[in-house]
């Protein structure tokens, strides 16, 4: 909508000087012959804008006017106050910084915006969480935030897991994600991409030397790629189980990134069938979990494997 667009172009120049009009004409997806005209549009209502001409030319506002006005519709004023859970912000040290920054849009909302953006701040919650995670170790940013933000390489002491032993590595950091809670640093070691928990870091220190990051390559593609490599990572090793009925639903929250396909459930007998993909027979011992409301049908292997792990159950506790 044009009165939207114009308004965008306003907030635009006012938050960044001057503007290329190419650039806006790509940031609001349209042509610079649309950009031009309503530049017109915004002159003949009273604001003070104008263009110049040439290499280093743009669209600009003129020097100290300020307006005021957010431009915030009530959807987007609600959107603000939907906040994931404090504790994202508390691990960054943003906590009293989040509150005052919504105090401040709260205050320049319009008027008639307020109410429903305080109800949504009270209605609407978000929790990353997992349920019953456990406790987590307390874990320390402070160190990588400064290296994020300096552009500055990193030198890690860094546990993996289900080993003792941390190793040393240098990384060159693009930034942090939090994952369902868990904080990771995204970095390249040796030009190629890597995740780190930040839990699983055991010291950190910046060095002197700038990061060195691979041209035209930002934290979104390369968290895309990794989220990929351990979301896609291939099985291989299939297994087929029966699924009592009463339980398919715990069944698929705790399975279901294992499963190869979703089950058939044709409303009949006390069993549904369900085939899983894992890494590696050893890893089926996690359907031990379910005791008697999972039973492996085959192959042979997976079934073998799991009354290894029940016989040693057995000794350990008769």
């Amino acid at each position: 909508m044009k009165s939207d667009r114009l308004l965008s172009i306003l907030l635009l120049l006012q938050t960044r000087g001057r503007v290329p009009a190419h650039e806006l004409a790509g940031r609001l997806e349209v042509s610079v012959r649309t950009i031009y005209r309503d530049i017109e549009a915004l002159s003949a209502s009273g604001v003070p804008v104008y263009a110049e001409r040439g290499r280093h030319g743009g669209i600009e506002l003129l020097a100290g006017f300020r307006t005021d006005v957010t431009g915030l519709t009530a959807d987007e004023s609600r959107a603000l106050f939907v906040l994931a859970a404090q504790g994202a912000h508390a691990a960054l040290g943003l906590d009293a910084a989040l509150g005052s920054a919504l105090r401040k849009v709260m205050a320049a909302l319009p008027a008639p915006h307020r109410p429903a953006a305080e109800e949504t701040s009270r209605r609407i919650l978000v929790d990353a969480t997992r349920w019953k995670g456990g406790p987590r170790p307390a874990v320390d940013l402070q160190v990588l935030q400064d290296a994020v933000f300096a552009d500055r390489r990193l030198r890690l002491r860094y546990r993996h897991g289900g080993t003792r032993e941390p190793r040393t590595y240098t990384v060159d950091p693009y930034g942090l994600v939090s994952k369902a809670g868990v904080w990771y640093l995204v970095a390249d070691r040796s030009a190629e991409p890597r995740l780190f928990r930040a839990d699983r870091v055991r010291s950190a220190r910046l060095l002197d030397d700038p990061v060195r990051r691979r041209p035209g390559v930002e934290l979104a593609g390369v968290w895309e790629v990794l989220r990929r490599q351990v979301e896609e990572r291939p099985g291989g090793f299939e297994v087929t189980v029966r699924v009592r009925r009463d339980r398919l639903d715990m069944f698929l929250r705790l399975s279901g990134s294992s499963l190869a396909e979703l089950p058939e459930d044709d409303g009949a007998g006390e069993w549904i069938t369900a085939r899983l993909s894992y890494g590696s027979p050893r890893e089926t011992r996690q359907l031990l979990a379910y005791a008697d409301s999972v039973e492996v049908v085959s192959p042979p292997e997976a079934r073998e494997e799991l009354r290894e792990a029940a016989a040693s159950l057995a000794r350990l506790y008769c």
